[in-house]
């Protein structure tokens, strides 16, 4: 008995790894969603690749913690004529910001910091910020009070990005090239101790590098790098063997290329050579700086889904998820858009929330939440109906998020019971 169990425990040891970290597939019907309808999905993404509106994407959907839907259409990349596939590597862009939020939420359960905790407590730099003002009345740009951890998380913290906005700080922030991937996260720090905030912490949500001062805060409570935090506190826990800050060089053929449009309206390739990709950065970027895949991102969320735990292995606690997932922001704090706080929503602790079913005028559930990447990653949880919907797909043009909106209301109304 004994030659028997020891012969099949190399078998039960392969098959626990195999099958131990990812979801199994069930038929639609079996979790109370439609197979026909789920095939709608498809038909739209297509066309939407056929007219040249993006090249290649990939969605996958579950629900009751199992694999319900996923397909693959359209190009990796056009030059070489290689199709996408579920296991093609993506630029998840600012879908890191939801990991980076995971991580320092480990910290605080740890009782390293907590919330209220003035970011100058850990980042002495940031003691003397001020706001900015065209006012000559020198006490018009003193803080009435310091930006906390609670305000880096909820982006109400008044840094902002230099990207997306046209003011004097953001253009302070572009002089002094405040995200410069050759530097790294302490240079960003000290630059951004020497510009004034473009709002009162609390008082404006303001889409920014907060999360990246956040990933600049793990190491500094934790000791060590945020790539190997984050490999020790979720990627290896939860089995994500795809995410991380660099494509390993043998992987390199499966990421995906990054497009863009031409003047003439055409698709084309984005003039980044992928091997950089194969080098770990200098500059972690906990606000954009992570690649992945569907299948590890859907773990990651599925252990969101379930109140912070996956296959055992328990990342959080079902009451820090959900001061996660709650809305933080008033409604007074939150007239700036951007594109991506559309009406009737809120924002949690690293995550979009629904507040308003009619006011976000699409198909959805109080208290859903989710995020965007700038290329064309999206990723949606809904509590009320165990749901999770993610797309994925390598863009960057005029038009944006191309069919994210129709991916949305698709997995909707494939809900029939």
């Amino acid at each position: 008995m004994r030659k028997l169990f020891l012969g099949i425990l190399p078998i039960l040891l392969l098959s626990i790894s195999l099958n131990g970290q990812v979801l199994s597939k069930e038929s639609p019907e079996k979790v109370g969603l439609s197979s026909d309808r789920l095939n709608r999905i498809d038909s739209v993404l297509q066309n939407l690749v056929d007219h040249q509106k993006l090249v290649g994407v990939v969605t996958m959907i579950a629900r009751h913690g199992k694999i319900v839907h996923s397909t693959h259409i359209g190009m990796l990349d056009i030059e070489t004529n290689k199709k996408i596939q579920l296991n093609t590597i993506f630029r998840i862009a600012s879908m890191s910001k939801p990991i980076i939020s995971v991580a320092a939420m480990t910290l605080y359960e740890k009782g390293c910091f907590q919330l209220n905790d003035p970011v100058s407590k850990y980042i002495p730099g940031f003691k003397g910020l001020k706001v900015y003002t065209k006012k000559e009345d020198q006490t018009s740009g003193i803080l009435k009070r310091e930006m906390t951890i609670q305000d880096l998380l909820r982006h109400t913290s008044g840094l902002t990005y230099g990207l997306f906005g046209n003011t004097h700080v953001d253009s302070m922030y572009n002089s002094a090239n405040v995200l410069d991937d050759s530097g790294t996260l302490k240079d960003m720090i000290q630059k951004l101790a020497q510009i004034p905030l473009l709002y009162q912490p609390g008082e404006q949500w303001n889409y920014s590098v907060s999360t990246d001062v956040l990933g600049y805060l793990i190491e500094v409570i934790s000791g060590k790098p945020l790539d190997e935090f984050l490999k020790e506190n979720i990627f290896d826990p939860l089995g994500m063997k795809n995410t991380g800050f660099l494509v390993p060089e043998g992987d390199l053929n499966r990421l995906a290329t990054l497009y863009t449009v031409s003047k003439e309206g055409k698709l084309i390739p984005s003039n980044v050579n992928k091997l950089k990709y194969s080098k770990k950065p200098s500059f972690l970027s906990g606000g954009g700086g992570l690649l992945s895949t569907i299948d590890d991102y859907m773990i990651f969320s599925q252990m969101l889904l379930n109140k912070g735990e996956l296959n055992g292995k328990r990342i959080l606690s079902p009451k820090t998820v959900e001061l996660m997932t709650m809305n933080h922001v008033p409604n007074q704090v939150m007239p700036i858009k951007l594109g991506f706080l559309v009406d009737g929503h809120g924002f949690g602790l690293g995550f979009r929330v629904l507040t308003d079913i009619p006011q976000s005028a699409t198909l959805g559930s109080l208290g859903s939440f989710g995020w965007f990447g700038i290329y064309g990653t999206y990723f949606y949880i809904d509590p009320k109906e165990d749901l999770i919907g993610i797309l994925m797909t390598q863009f960057r043009g005029p038009y944006s998020y191309p069919g994210v909106k129709e991916f949305q209301v698709l997995m909707y109304q494939s809900i029939i019971n």
